[in-house]
């Protein structure tokens, strides 16, 4: 069993939340309910290149590089699911460059506030097709199949619909705690379904 696309996943979130879990240092007002997490990156606020790396770019990196194996064991899938690999890579890609591309907190309005917004709305855009193709694509049961369709529903619902108010930072996290989760669960299911297969294939041909 090929355990490296879980563990490249496990430092996502693990990184991922150390940095939510620091995100206070040197800057107590801000607010994980109030506030968009890439707003904790912004140009000129302390520490924000390593809350950068830590919530953004490093996670995202490591999910590109367990995409790798997710992508050869479904070589042999048909064209939805090869698509929609390619797309989820490009939703971590997205997610890493949020790190690379600050927001300006003195101007909102500003070209870097604007290509970073650009950077999380590819985030979500790539990846609601992506784990649409999969659940249908990637053949690898009904349980699988569910938590991709409800995980391409809830993302961008929770991701642009739900944030109003005084949750927009919780309703922003959640949708990101729930990229992470499908993730871990493509991991497993994937990799699993792909070593599974290999030695069924083994056993028949003896």
């Amino acid at each position: 069993m090929d355990r490296t696309p879980r563990a490249f996943v496990l430092v996502a979130i693990g990184l991922f939340a150390l940095a939510l879990l620091l995100a206070g240092v040197g800057l107590p007002e801000y607010s994980h309910r109030l506030h968009p997490l890439g707003l904790r990156g912004a140009a000129g606020l302390p520490g924000a290149m390593l809350f950068n790396a830590g919530a953004f770019l490093l996670p995202g990196i490591c999910l590109l590089l367990a995409s790798h194996a997710l992508r050869n064991a479904l070589a042999d899938a048909g064209w939805a699911a090869r698509i929609g690999v390619a797309l989820a890579q490009l939703s971590a890609l997205a997610f890493a460059a949020q790190g690379a591309l600050q927001m300006d907190a003195s101007d909102l309005d500003a070209d870097a506030t604007r290509l970073h917004v650009l950077a999380w709305m590819l985030w979500w855009i790539a990846f609601v097709p992506a784990a649409l193709l999969l659940a249908f694509g990637a053949r690898r049961g009904r349980s699988f199949a569910i938590a991709s369709l409800a995980a391409g529903v809830l993302v961008p619902v929770l991701a642009v619909l739900a944030p109003v108010g005084g949750w927009v930072g919780l309703a922003q996290r959640l949708a990101f705690a729930l990229w992470f989760g499908w993730w871990w669960l493509a991991a497993r299911a994937l990799t699993c379904a792909s070593t599974s297969g290999q030695g069924s294939s083994k056993t028949a041909g003896r």
